[in-house]
């Protein structure tokens, strides 16, 4: 079978001893090289509140990296729509496409939210508040966890998923939640919002009493509009009835991507712009010359984990001495074990034939890989081994 493509998935992380400009001009050089070395797409995920994690904002991102760039396309993976609105984001992108038309990708997510009121229920009081946020970001995460671990039929690991919501507590979400919506403001139902999206995008969009809106810049933009899903929920069944792109994360919710791909399949119905199912899924990955090297890179990568399952906020990515010198209990092993496992490390042979295990396994149309390493040459290298391998293959 031939290669299909890669793709890069880029958090801008922070390595300790290090600061944000550097890690602002690191990602700069990777999609540079990620652009020579051949990959599809150069993508960026939005997180807050994570001092090691630098990607609060896809579109100001890529609009840093388009002028530094030519080919390589650019994208969210993802924005949040649980504090976004349809109108805004497609202005900023078309802000940015009309720069640089015909390279842009907008990748939405759920995320959290506040529960929508309902005239029934009345006002809610700040605890209920709290409890109803942290049950939409568990429903945004999404996914039936596995029991004990599984595997596909070609051998590909399912494991038992940890039980995350005892790692986030309510006031924790409600927390983020009042920094990031405005006061009262709650997230519209998720297909409502990507239906927005489609008709400022294509110019057709009526408000309910009749009233049209036109996006400048957005509307007639050349931008291909992918929808996120950790689950067989409902942003697998939003993105196929709409005849969108996927994209399934075999990274953060490996138990639940084969449910994902399976219900985005399921609910597919063709559209003038994909008239077939089209998944990318995500993985992470640390490549290096050999087994040994590649796992000596990723040491740092159990303790980045825990820190975001915590609740802390990702920490700047440790040093393999640094990672070395953590304390550990096995509460902390159980936080990280189904992160861990799933992450391909090793020599450009080792992650090829799992990244083929991965594409036969979801049957993927595209595979897009994060990679984090506290040595920002070794990063590259990494990318830079995995593409040449497997053009190659």
């Amino acid at each position: 079978m031939a290669p299909i493509p890669l793709s890069v998935l880029d958090l801008l992380p922070r390595s300790s001893g290090s600061d944000n400009a550097t890690a602002l001009r690191n990602t700069i050089d990777l999609a540079q090289q990620a652009e020579r070395f051949g990959y599809a797409r150069y993508w960026f995920a939005e997180h807050h509140l994570n001092p090691g994690v630098l990607g609060s904002s896809p579109a100001v991102e890529i609009a840093l990296i388009a002028g530094s760039t030519s080919t390589i396309r650019l994208g969210s993976a993802g924005v949040q729509f649980g504090h976004r609105t349809p109108l805004a984001t497609v202005e900023e992108f078309g802000l940015v496409d009309a720069l640089h038309p015909g390279r842009l990708d907008l990748g939405i997510g759920r995320s959290i939210s506040r529960p929508q009121p309902t005239p029934a229920a009345g006002p809610q009081t700040a605890g209920a508040q709290r409890d109803g946020a942290k049950q939409g970001y568990l429903a945004a995460r999404g996914g039936a966890s596995h029991e004990e671990d599984a595997y596909t039929p070609n051998g590909l690991l399912l494991p038992k998923q940890y039980d995350i919501s005892s790692a986030f507590s309510s006031n924790a979400v409600a927390h983020l939640l009042n920094l990031l919506q405005q006061p009262g403001a709650y997230a519209p139902d998720y297909d409502e919002q990507i239906s927005t999206v489609l008709a400022l995008l294509d110019g057709t969009y009526v408000s309910l009493e009749g009233l049209p809106a036109h996006a400048a810049p957005g509307e007639g933009a050349d931008i291909q509009v992918w929808i996120l899903g950790a689950s067989g929920g409902s942003s697998a069944a939003v993105a196929g009835s709409k005849g969108l792109r996927f994209v399934a994360s075999y990274h953060h919710s490996p138990s639940t991507v084969i449910d994902a791909v399976d219900a985005y399949r399921a609910a597919f119905r063709p559209s003038a712009d994909v008239p077939e199912p089209y998944v990318a899924v995500s993985v992470d990955a640390v490549i290096a010359e050999t087994d040994d090297e590649a796992r000596e890179l990723a040491t740092g990568y159990a303790p980045w984990v825990r820190s975001i399952r915590r609740g802390e906020g990702a920490i700047a990515f440790p040093t393999p001495a640094e990672a070395a010198a953590l304390e550990w209990t096995d509460d902390d092993r159980d936080l990280v074990r189904d992160r861990v496992l799933t992450q391909f490390v090793g020599s450009p042979e080792t992650v090829a034939d799992k990244l083929e295990q991965l594409r036969d396994a979801t049957g993927a149309s595209e595979i897009s890989i994060t990679t984090i390493t506290h040595d920002h040459d070794a990063r590259v290298r990494s990318y830079e081994l995995i593409a040449k391998e497997w053009a190659d293959r």
